[in-house]
C-alpha cells in the first residue's frame, strides 16, 4: 500500500504543476485575442500596416498556445486519472470500498458455477479483480473468467501475469490511457458494425469526376488570376454548383458511413494511443510477445493506422457543418476523397480492425490478474499437471479479509471426492467456494489464494446456491433438478470439479438422503472430482462402500465459555458436535 500512497503523493504533485500552466496557458490564450482584435480595431482607425502585422503574429501565438492548451488538457487528464487509480487501490486495500464495476451485465444463471460462486455482481470475483476502462477489456475479462483454458495456455497466461505484475508503472499508464477513452458499448458496437458493414465500391465514373470537377475548377480559377476576365467567374459558380451536385450523388453513402459514428474518432484515437503503449514496450514472455507482434500490417504498426483511421472520421465530421460542407465540397469535393480513403482503409484493414480492438482487451484482463498478484505477494501460481491431481496448502477465498482469514490445506488423490460434514456456519459453504474461485483462477492462468498449488485444470461445475425461477415458473426443487441435470450432462463429456451443497432441500429427509447417496455414486461413477457438503450423517457411510474414492472431512465447532467458536480448520472425519440444540438453548427457543 505503501507504493500507492507515493504514487499519490507523485501525482499530486504533477496535477498541480500542470494546472498551474495550464491557467497560465488559458489567460495568455484570452490575452492574444485580445491584442489581436485591438490591432485590428486600429489598423481600421489609422491603416497602419504594422497593426495588421501584430494582429497576424497575435493570431498566431493564438494558434501556439491552443495547441499547448490541448496538449496539457490531455496531460491532466491522464494525471487525474493516474491519481484517482492510486487512491482507488488504497480505498480498496483498506476495505473501505470496492470502487470497480461488478460486470453485472455478464452474469448467466444458467451458467455452470457464475451465479453459485459470485462471479459478477457485487463483492463479486469480477468486481475485485476489474482494473479495465474500456468495454472489450470487460467483455474480455467477463469471458475468461468464465471458461477454462487449455494447459498450454494457462501457462503462458501465467507468465504474462507473471511479467506484467513487475511492470506497475507501465500498467497504470495503460488504464489511465483507457479511463480518458471513456469507451462504452455502443462505441465499440459501432466501431465493429462499421468494419462489418460492406458498401459496393464507388462508381468509376464518380470517382473520375472526383479528380476533374476540382481539377476543372482550380483551373478556371488560376485562369481568372493570369487573365481577370470577369466571365470566368461565372463558369466558376456553375463548376461550384456542379460539384455540390457530384457531392449530393455520393451524400446517403457518405451518411452511412458515419452512420451512429458519434465520437468514434476520438475513440479510435484512443485506441490507437493504447496500441502505440503495447507497441512501445520490451515484453519478455511468450504471450505478451505473440500480441505484440499481431500489431504489426503490412510492415507499418496498427496504431500508425488507427490513427489514420480516426482522421478520417473526424475529417469526415465537416459533413454536418453546413459552411465548411459547402466551401470545401464546393471547390474540391473534400468529402468525396475522403469518402474514398476510408473506405480504402475499411478494404485493407478492416478484418484485422476487431482484432488489434481484442488485443487491448487481452491486455486489460492480464493487467487485471496481474493487479491481483501484485496486490497479494503471497498467494501463487499453481503448478499444473494432467494427471487429475489436485492439491492446495494453505487455501483461502481469495476476497476473504486477509487479516483474519483461515488457510486449509486440501488434497484429492488418491481419494478424489469429499463428503463435507460440519454444523451451520463453521465454514463447509465459504470451503466449497474457496475450491470453486481458486479452480477458476487457476483455469486462466492466475495466482490462486494458496501458499502451494498443484493442480489438473478442470470445467468447474457447482450446485450450490439457487433461486426460484418466477418468470420460468420453476420451483427451488425443480430448478435444482435441471442444474443436477446439467451436471450429469457435462460429466457424460469429460470428468470435472463438481461441488455440492446440501443438494434436494426441497423434499423430505429420506427421499433427501437417499437421493444425495445416489447423486454421488453416480458422479463418482463419472470420474468427477470434487466435494459435496451435507448434514446427513447416514451419506458420510457411504465412504465405506468406495474407501478408494471418497473420503469424510469436517468443520467443527467448539463450546468455549458458554459461547460457539469456530477455528475454520477443516479435519478429517465426520462432524461430532452439534450447535443447533445449544444455540437454541441459549436464545431461549427451547
Amino acid at each position: 500500500m505503501e507504493v500507492y500512497h507515493n504514487k499519490v503523493t507523485h501525482f499530486s504533485n504533477i496535477y498541480n504543476k500542470i494546472n498551474k500552466r495550464y491557467n497560465s496557458i488559458s489567460i495568455l490564450r484570452l490575452l492574444t485575442v485580445f491584442l489581436c482584435l485591438f490591432m485590428l480595431f486600429y489598423y481600421i482607425k489609422t491603416n497602419d500596416l504594422l497593426y495588421v502585422v501584430v494582429a497576424f503574429l497575435s493570431f498566431v501565438g493564438f494558434i501556439f498556445l491552443m495547441k499547448i492548451h490541448t496538449k496539457l488538457s490531455f496531460q491532466k487528464q491522464l494525471t487525474t486519472a493516474l491519481l484517482k487509480i492510486n487512491e482507488n487501490e488504497i480505498s480498496y486495500l483498506k476495505r473501505e470500498k470496492i470502487p470497480f464495476e461488478n460486470g453485472i451485465e455478464f452474469n448467466d444463471f444458467h451458467h455452470p458455477y457464475a451465479y453459485d460462486l459470485d462471479i459478477f455482481g457485487d463483492h463479486s470475483l469480477f468486481q475485485n479483480l476489474n482494473r479495465t476502462a474500456t468495454f472489450v477489456g470487460k467483455k474480455t475479462l467477463a469471458n475468461q473468467l468464465l471458461h477454462l483454458f487449455p494447459n498450454e495456455i494457462i501457462l503462458e497466461n501465467q507468465k504474462a501475469v507473471d511479467e506484467l505484475k513487475t511492470k506497475i508503472d507501465w500498467r497504470q499508464d495503460f488504464l489511465a490511457l483507457a479511463t480518458v477513452s471513456s469507451d462504452s458499448k455502443y462505441s465499440y458496437d459501432s466501431i465493429i458494425h462499421w468494419s462489418s458493414f460492406k458498401n459496393n465500391s464507388l462508381p468509376k465514373a464518380l470517382v473520375l469526376l472526383s479528380f476533374a470537377m476540382p481539377a476543372l475548377f482550380f483551373g478556371v480559377l488560376l485562369a481568372y488570376f493570369v487573365t481577370s476576365k470577369t466571365i470566368l467567374l461565372s463558369y466558376l459558380t456553375y463548376i461550384f454548383i456542379a460539384n455540390m451536385i457530384v457531392l449530393g450523388q455520393s451524400i446517403k453513402r457518405i451518411k452511412s458511413e458515419i452512420a451512429q459514428a458519434d465520437n468514434v474518432d476520438k475513440i479510435i484515437k484512443q485506441y490507437g494511443l493504447l496500441v502505440e503503449k503495447i507497441e512501445s514496450e520490451k515484453f519478455e514472455s511468450k504471450k505478451l510477445a505473440e500480441l505484440q507482434q499481431q500489431l504489426i500490417s503490412k510492415n507499418i504498426s496498427a496504431s500508425a493506422h488507427l490513427k489514420q483511421l480516426s482522421e478520417l472520421f473526424s475529417r469526415m465530421d465537416t459533413i454536418n457543418n453546413f459552411v465548411t460542407a459547402t466551401v470545401f465540397n464546393g471547390t474540391f469535393l473534400f468529402n468525396l476523397h475522403v469518402l474514398k480513403a476510408l473506405l480504402k482503409w475499411k478494404e485493407d484493414y478492416s478484418h484485422e480492425l476487431e482484432n488489434w480492438i481484442a488485443i487491448i482487451g487481452e491486455f486489460e484482463a492480464l493487467n487485471s490478474l496481474a493487479n491481483l498478484a501484485y496486490n497479494n505477494p503471497d498467494f501463487v501460481f499453481p503448478e499444473i499437471n494432467s494427471e487429475y491431481k489436485i492439491e492446495f496448502k494453505n487455501l483461502s477465498h481469495p476476497l476473504l479479509n486477509p487479516n483474519n482469514r483461515v488457510g486449509n490445506d486440501t488434497y484429492f488423490y488418491p481419494e478424489s471426492y469429499v463428503i463435507l460434514t460440519g454444523s451451520n456456519m463453521s465454514g463447509k459453504s465459504t470451503f466449497l467456494r474457496s475450491l470453486g474461485v481458486n479452480m477458476v483462477l487457476g483455469g486462466i492462468g492466475s495466482v490462486v489464494c494458496a501458499s502451494e498449488a498443484n493442480i489438473h485444470p478442470l470445467p468447474v461445475l457447482v450446485s450450490m446456491r439457487l433461486s426460484d425461477s418466477l418468470a420460468d415458473s420453476e420451483s427451488y426443487f425443480f430448478a435444482e433438478i435441471k442444474r443436477l441435470k446439467q451436471i450429469m450432462d457435462a460429466l457424460e463429456e469429460r470428468p470435472a470439479f463438481v461441488l455440492l451443497d446440501e443438494i434436494l432441500r426441497g423434499t423430505n429427509s429420506d427421499d433427501k438422503r437417499n437421493g444425495t447417496i445416489e447423486v454421488v455414486k453416480k458422479i463418482i461413477a463419472k470420474n468427477a472430482i470434487g466435494a459435496i457438503a451435507t448434514h446427513d450423517i447416514e451419506v458420510c457411510l457411504t465412504t465405506n462402500e468406495f474407501p478408494n474414492i471418497l473420503k469424510n472431512q469436517c468443520f467443527e465447532v467448539e463450546i468455549q465459555n458458554n459461547e460457539l467458536h469456530f477455528d475454520y480448520k477443516l479435519r478429517n472425519g465426520i462432524c461430532k458436535n452439534k450447535s443447533a440444540t445449544f444455540l437454541m438453548q441459549k436464545m431461549g427457543v427451547i
